[in-house]
């Protein structure tokens, strides 16, 4: 496996298949060009197995901190050890560019996710967590 950071827009649409919804690429291009947003890509014999996505966020107070925004992984892929791997992988990087810590949201009933930043060494914390959401018409994959 060998996992690599994303940097054309190219690369990005060769993965499509690994996304939602297949990316368009001008949101791609924008997501590649933003400071602090990290696209990494697995390749298993040079197929595109699984990526996972961070941005940066930063406050006056706090400092830089990175969020996971999504990890997914093809189907055939599944339970090789590529999603932990990605997840350690964008918490090395976060590291690397300094960030003070790397958090994730994941539904409570999502043992798979749950498992996998387990795996990685994320620590869980007690207590709920809930995301209110505002939903502009037009935004989203749709």
């Amino acid at each position: 496996m060998d996992i690599r950071r994303t940097t054309t827009v190219t690369e990005l649409l060769t993965a499509g298949h690994l996304f939602d919804a297949p990316p368009r690429e001008e949101w791609a291009a924008r997501f590649l060009a933003a400071p602090g947003h990290v696209l990494l890509i697995a390749y298993v014999d040079g197929v595109p197995a699984g990526f996972v996505s961070g941005i940066e966020m930063l406050h006056p107070d706090k400092g830089t901190e990175m969020c996971l925004y999504e990890l997914g992984v093809d189907d055939p892929f599944r339970r090789r050890g590529i999603g932990r791997a990605l997840t350690r992988a964008l918490v090395d990087l976060a590291r690397e560019r300094g960030c003070y810590g790397l958090w994730v949201g994941v539904e409570p009933g999502n043992e798979a996710a749950r498992a996998t930043y387990r795996s990685a060494e994320a620590a869980e914390e007690d207590g709920g967590f809930a995301m209110l959401t505002w939903d502009f018409e037009g935004g989203g994959a749709g």
